[in-house]
C-alpha cells in the first residue's frame, strides 16, 4: 500500500501542533514554512482534520489551527483516515472467475481467500494505528525537540 505524500504531511504537522503550547496555534504559513511544503495544497489537507474533528481553526491575524483535543484522544488512524478515508486499499474483482483458469461457479460460493487476507491485513494496520496516539508519539521524541519546535515554529510567524 502506498499512501500520498499528504499523509506524512498531515502527521507530521498533527505532531507539531501537538509540540505546541496549549492554545497556541500555527497557521498554514508557519507549517509549510516549517516543512516547506506547498501551502495552498497543505491547506486542504488541514481543513480535512477539522472537518474530521482532529483539529480546529480559528480566522484573524493569530488565527491558525491547534488540536481539537488533547493529544492522548487523537491517533494516526484519525488523522490517516480523514485525509486518506477508511476504505480498504484492496478491491476483489473476482478474476478467479474469469479467463481460461476460471473456477466452477461452486468453487467460488466463498469469499476470495486472497480477499479475505487482504482485508486482514488491512484491519491489522487500522488497529496498529488506532493503537498510537500523538502523545504516544511525543512520548518517544528526543527530550529536547517539544522546545526545539515551539521556537522553530515562533521564528516562521
Amino acid at each position: 500500500m502506498k499512501l500520498p505524500a499528504s499523509t506524512e504531511w498531515v502527521l507530521h504537522c498533527a505532531t507539531t501542533l501537538a509540540q505546541l503550547e496549549p492554545g497556541t496555534s500555527a497557521s498554514t504559513s508557519q507549517l509549510s514554512q516549517y516543512y516547506d511544503l506547498p501551502a495552498p495544497y497543505l491547506a486542504k489537507q488541514l481543513k480535512a482534520l477539522v472537518k474530521a474533528g482532529v483539529l480546529t481553526a480559528t480566522t484573524g491575524p493569530r488565527g491558525g489551527f491547534r488540536l481539537a483535543r488533547p493529544a492522548s484522544e487523537i491517533t494516526l488512524l484519525q488523522i490517516v483516515e480523514a485525509v486518506d478515508g477508511a476504505s480498504s486499499p484492496y478491491e476483489c474483482r473476482e478474476i478467479r472467475q474469469q479467463g481460461q483458469g476460471a473456477l466452477p461457479a461452486e468453487d467460488c460460493r466463498d469469499t476470495c481467500i486472497l480477499a479475505v487476507k487482504m482485508e486482514e491485513a488491512h484491519e491489522a494496520w487500522r488497529t496498529s494505528l488506532g493503537g498510537v496516539t500523538l502523545a504516544g508519539v511525543l512520548d518517544t521524541l528526543p527530550p529536547s525537540t517539544p522546545s526545539r519546535t515551539r521556537a522553530k515554529m515562533a521564528k516562521a510567524e
